[in-house]
């Protein structure tokens, strides 16, 4: 039993990039299951297939078609051939993304425009489409996008994802402001460690990193889809519709873990605790 009732998302329309796997389709399978109708895309047709028909239910088929987001003719597409399959389209989810670990030094200008082209740039195609069309239209509508913790903080070894994704929330919070007029609303999930297929296997290749990265998790564990599917379901219905600009963190605390200036005390055992505590008194003294 879920925390919505089935009927939540009944009748909107939402199209969702990078919907075909991971967090996009875990979004995609919640939207469907409280009756929402949805469309999905990715480049890999294949992909695309597979998924609407496994997505699909007897009362909701799920549409899909392959576009990649660093075309701006694609995303053109894309969207014109969602509404004229269903009409209209009431909620976009900004999900397409790539990333993977590297010293930055070893960086290429193909390697770093391959993340900016996709994260930044793909995201801000779909959104200006999107939202020239809704302003058009005058009927308003929701854009979802997934950012990160280090998109505000920063982060080495993910340097082109962080500033792409830095991007994305500026974007957000920017219009926000800007298109809140034209009733399009602007939300953004930040998302901690959720183990995916694709992006898990780039990000912890090995169970050493895997090991380190839910060591530096204050709960000691990484992210359920299902957690971040329900927190997306909330931030696109009418419920949130208030909801406007904000970025919700769901990381298990992990960001915070690394903002406290000695939150790596927790690795002091409680025989150095008592040896500290008895240097503190002498200090005092």
């Amino acid at each position: 039993m879920g925390p919505f009732t089935n009927d939540l998302l009944q009748g909107k329309v939402v199209l969702i990039t990078g919907g075909a796997t991971g967090l996009g389709r875990a979004m995609g399978e919640k939207f469907v299951a409280l009756g929402a109708k949805l469309a999905i895309a990715s480049r890999r047709e294949a992909v695309l297939k597979q998924a609407a028909e496994e997505m699909s239910l007897p009362t909701s088929t799920v549409y899909y078609k392959s576009c990649d987001v660093r075309d701006p003719s694609q995303v053109h597409e894309l969207i014109e051939a969602v509404e004229n399959h269903f009409g209209h389209i009431d909620i976009l989810v900004n999900n397409a993304a790539g990333n993977f670990i590297s010293p930055t030094e070893r960086l290429s200008p193909r390697a770093v425009d391959t993340i900016l082209h996709i994260v930044l740039h793909g995201t801000f195609y779909t959104t200006l489409e999107m939202g020239k069309r809704w302003i058009e239209q005058g009927r308003g509508g929701t854009m979802l996008n997934i950012v990160t913790t280090y998109a505000s903080t920063g982060s080495g070894y993910v340097v082109p994802s962080a500033a792409a994704k830095a991007g994305v929330l500026a974007l957000t919070r920017s219009l926000a402001v800007e298109w809140a007029p034209y009733g399009i609303r602007q939300v953004a999930i930040a998302p901690g460690p959720f183990p995916t297929e694709g992006a898990w296997s780039r990000l912890s290749p090995t169970p050493e990193l895997e090991e380190k990265m839910i060591s530096r998790i204050p709960l000691k564990r990484v992210g359920d889809k299902e957690e971040l599917a329900n927190l997306a379901a909330y931030l696109v219905s009418d419920f949130a519709h208030y909801l406007n600009g904000e970025v919700v963190t769901i990381d298990g605390g992990e960001w915070l873990q690394g903002a406290g200036q000695f939150n790596s005390l927790a690795e002091v055992s409680d025989k150095q605790w008592d040896e500290l505590s008895e240097m503190t008194r002498k200090g005092k003294g």
